[in-house]
């Protein structure tokens, strides 16, 4: 399968600067989330990849071409990044037969892939008529049909209900379970945390972070929910082996900078009774803030 390249990737729209320096590698075998604020240039890059948008300076490449040099793009990249541009006088099957006859893509994949997003019962109802939900899995059909190793995906679940989110998910685990490269764009921080496995965060368009989800999570300092009847006392041990005590409800606090296992010896050690000893783990939206919160701060 083909990896995603951008190397020293500018992008300018005027005196602003939509994408600065960028140089990332999107490796198949994985589901890689791109993240960033609001503006951070996460859509003009997509754009870039595909062609749809030239670069000012530096490359973007797919299995080392330009996506504007690959014969038969569909059966190379398969990409939503706008689910509603589509004609809003044919069906979905009708859209799909039309893109699969010019890129040589036999018939019967089109059923496939109706049946894949699950919109056989819709397939010949004209898709002006859609809901947003249906509209996206068209737009991931459409993506699918030519079975291609690279899936770009610009918010795929917009619309969706609960069933089509895991459904989504699942379906994107799958296609990286069979090596395929693919490239997920999210604003909803949960979902991403439990489908990619890589992140790539940019801001102001430059990158900021890209590392495994993991990796991210861990970074950010964990903490650990204490309960103990002598909370004070407890507080004093903490503190005095270096933990950062935070106190909560008159038998509760929360210690950054130890273990639960640390605080747990601490505690035994110590002759303190625990009732409840919690790891807090950080969520991907509490990792994201704190990125691109202290990046502000430093500049």
């Amino acid at each position: 399968m083909e990896s995603i390249e951008l190397h020293a990737l500018t992008k300018r729209y005027g005196k602003s600067l939509a994408v600065d320096d960028l140089t990332v590698s999107v490796q198949p075998g994985r589901v890689t989330g791109f993240l960033g604020p609001n503006g951070a240039g996460k859509s003009t890059t997509m754009r870039l990849i595909l062609g749809l948008d030239r670069p000012d300076a530096g490359t973007a490449t797919i299995g080392g071409r330009r996506y504007r040099d690959i014969a038969t793009p569909l059966r190379r990249v398969g990409a939503l990044l706008e689910a509603r541009a589509l004609h809003s006088g044919r069906s979905a099957r009708e859209h799909l037969s039309y893109l699969a006859a010019s890129q040589g893509i036999a018939r019967e994949r089109v059923d496939e892939v109706l049946s894949m997003v699950g919109l056989n019962d819709v397939a010949d109802k004209r898709v002006g008529g859609f809901s947003l939900g249906m509209g996206q899995r068209l737009g991931v059909a459409v993506a699918l049909l030519g079975d291609p190793g690279v899936v770009i995906l610009d918010e795929p679940v917009n619309g969706l209900d609960i069933d089509g989110v895991r459904w989504i998910r699942e379906l994107l685990r799958q296609l990286a379970d069979e090596g395929r490269t693919i490239l997920l764009s999210s604003h909803l921080l949960a979902e991403v945390s439990v489908t990619a496995d890589h992140l790539i965060v940019i801001q102001n368009g430059r990158l900021i972070a890209d590392c495994p989800t993991a990796q991210l999570l861990t970074d950010e300092a964990d903490s650990v929910l204490v309960v103990s009847p002598e909370r004070d006392r407890i507080a004093e041990v903490l503190a005095r082996a270096g933990g950062v005590v935070e106190m909560r409800d008159i038998d509760a606090l929360v210690v950054s900078g130890l273990t639960s296992a640390q605080v747990g010896d601490l505690a035994l050690r110590s002759k303190v009774l625990l009732h409840q000893l919690t790891p807090q783990r950080a969520s991907l939206e509490d990792a994201f803030l704190e990125l691109t919160e202290s990046l502000g701060r430093a500049s």
